[in-house]
C-alpha cells in the first residue's frame, strides 16, 4: 500500500496575508517537518546535518563543536548525540540570541554572536579549540535578494573569521550560505587555511531555496596566513 501523504491545503482566512498561506501550506505538506515531529526531533534542520555528516563525517567520536545560532537546537542535538557529549566523551558548545531549551551535554549561551564579548567566551568554554564549527545562522529576510545575501554573507564572514581563530589543524567549518552570495574574496581566504572547500545542498533543504551550506574542512593552522 503506497503511504504517499495527501496534500494539505489551507482553508482561507481572511487574516492571513498570502505569504503566510504559503508558509503554513508548505509547513504542512513538508515530509521533513513531519518527520521531525514523529521522531522527535527540535526542527527539520537536523536532517540537513545528519546528511552532510553521514557523507562527509563530520562529527567524530570525542570531537569538540560549537554551534553558531543554535536554537530551537537541532543542530546541537544531533551534534551532541553523535560526539558522545551526554557521556562527556565530546563536547557541544551553542550561542545563540534567542532562548534555547536545555539538551543533555550542550553548553548554551544566551549570547548575540556579533556582540563583541561573544567570541572569547566561546573559545573560552573551549579550552583547547574547536575540531568543528557549524554555523546555521541567519539574518531576518527582506525580501530584496542583494540585501538578503549581504546580511547573510556578513554572518558568514563573522562565523569564518571565528572559525579560523577557535579551529584546532585538520578541524572543518560548515556554514549556511545563499546561492551567488558567496564573496570570491571568503572563497580565497578559506581556500588558503583549509585544504578543500566546497559547496554542499542537501536534499532537505527545500528544492526552492536558494540556501547552500559552505563547507570547509582540513583546516591548516593559524600560521597558514
Amino acid at each position: 500500500m503506497s503511504e504517499r501523504p495527501l496534500h494539505v491545503r489551507l482553508k482561507s482566512k481572511k487574516n492571513r496575508t498570502a505569504s503566510q498561506k504559503r508558509w503554513l501550506e508548505r509547513q504542512l505538506n513538508d515530509p521533513y517537518v513531519a518527520r521531525a515531529k514523529r521522531e522527535g526531533m527540535r526542527s527539520r534542520a537536523a536532517y540537513k546535518l545528519i546528511e552532510i555528516d553521514d557523507k562527509y563525517h563530520l562529527l567524530k567520536f570525542g570531537a569538540r563543536v560549537v554551534d553558531l545560532g543554535a536554537a530551537p537546537g537541532g543542530w546541537s542535538e544531533v551534534a551532541a548525540k553523535r560526539v558522545g557529549a551526554p557521556e562527556r566523551r565530546g563536547r557541544v558548545v551553542a550561542i545563540d540570541i534567542l532562548e534555547m531549551k536545555p539538551i543533555a551535554g550542550v553548553d548554551f549561551m544566551h549570547l548575540d554572536f556579533l556582540d563583541p564579548a561573544a567570541p572569547e567566551s566561546l573559545r573560552a568554554a573551549l579550552e583547547d579549540g574547536a575540531d568543528l564549527v557549524l554555523s546555521d545562522m541567519a539574518a531576518n529576510a527582506t525580501g530584496h535578494k542583494r540585501t538578503d545575501q549581504l546580511k547573510i554573507m556578513a554572518l558568514v564572514e563573522a562565523a569564518a573569521e571565528f572559525a579560523r581563530e577557535a579551529l584546532r589543524p585538520g578541524g572543518s567549518f560548515l556554514a549556511k550560505v545563499l546561492q551567488g552570495g558567496t564573496e570570491t574574496a571568503l572563497l580565497a581566504e578559506l581556500k588558503r587555511d583549509f585544504a578543500t572547500v566546497r559547496h554542499v545542498k542537501p536534499q532537505a533543504s527545500r528544492a526552492d531555496s536558494s540556501e547552500l551550506y559552505l563547507l570547509a574542512t582540513g583546516f591548516r593552522g593559524k600560521a597558514s596566513g
